[in-house]
C-alpha cells in the first residue's frame, strides 16, 4: 500500500503563536511528505509493498537503515500532529491519576517534559508513555521511534528537531517547549491512547 501523509486535525493557524502556520505549512507540507514518498519509493514491488507502517518499521530496524529512518520520522510525525490541538482540554480521571501518581500533578508533568526535551543533546523527540501500568518520560534519539516497542504504549510526543520551531523560535528551545506543552498539548488523543491501551496505529 502507498501512505499519505497525516492530515491536520486542526487549522494551519490552530496552534500559533507556539507553532505557527509557516511551521506548519514546512514541516507537515514538505518534511513530513518527503518521509512518506521515500518510504513508498522504498516499498514499492517489495515485500514490504502490503504491511502496515508498523510492521515495515519492526522489519527494517536493525536490517535497512535507509526504509527504517524514513519509515520512523513518517510515523512519528503522524502521532505528533495528533499530539497537539489548538483546544487543549483537561486528561481523562484515569490519565490524570495516573499522571498525578507519577510525576505529582499535570503541571509537574509538562515542567519535566521541558526540562527532559531541553536537555535532549541534538535532534530527537521527547515521549510521555505508558508502559507496565505506570508512566514515564521517554527520550529517542534522531529518527528513532517508540511505534515498534513491546510493553510502551506512546501517549504523546514532542519533536525536537530544529525545524520543528526554527521558525518561531530560532535557537530557543526551551521557549517552543514551553509554549507547547502548556497550551498545546492534546490530553484528549493522550487519555485516549491509554484507554485503547495498544501503540497507535499510522492510517494508510
Amino acid at each position: 500500500m502507498a501512505f499519505n501523509v497525516t492530515p491536520l486535525p486542526y487549522s494551519d493557524d490552530a496552534l500559533s503563536p507556539a507553532v505557527s502556520a509557516e511551521t506548519l505549512s514546512y514541516h507537515h507540507g514538505k518534511h513530513h511528505q518527503a518521509y512518506i514518498d521515500k518510504t513508498n519509493k522504498a516499498i514499492e514491488g517489495t515485500d514490504h509493498s502490503d504491511k502496515s507502517l508498523e510492521d515495515i518499521i519492526g522489519a527494517a530496524r536493525g536490517s535497512d537503515q535507509g526504509l527504517f529512518n524514513n519509515a520512523a520520522q513518517s510515523w512519528n510525525h503522524g502521532f505528533y500532529w495528533h499530539s497537539m490541538t489548538g483546544d487543549s482540554k483537561s486528561p481523562s480521571d484515569e490519565l490524570k491519576s495516573m499522571i498525578d501518581d507519577s510525576f505529582g500533578s499535570v503541571d509537574d508533568l509538562t515542567s519535566k517534559l521541558q526540562d527532559r526535551g531541553a536537555g535532549h543533546f541534538a535532534s530527537g523527540w521527547v515521549w510521555l508513555v505508558e508502559k507496565g501500568g505506570k508512566l514515564s518520560i521517554e527520550e529517542t534519539h534522531d529518527g528513532d521511534t517508540l511505534a515498534d516497542k513491546n510493553g510502551i504504549n506512546p501517549l504523546l510526543v514532542i519533536d525536537l528537531w530544529e525545524h520543528a520551531y526554527y521558525l518561531d523560535h530560532q535557537n530557543k528551545r526551551p521557549a517552543y517547549l514551553k509554549a507547547v506543552t502548556e497550551n498545546k498539548l492534546n490530553w484528549g488523543f493522550a487519555s485516549d491512547n491509554l484507554a485503547r491501551g495498544t501503540t497507535w496505529s499510522y492510517a494508510s
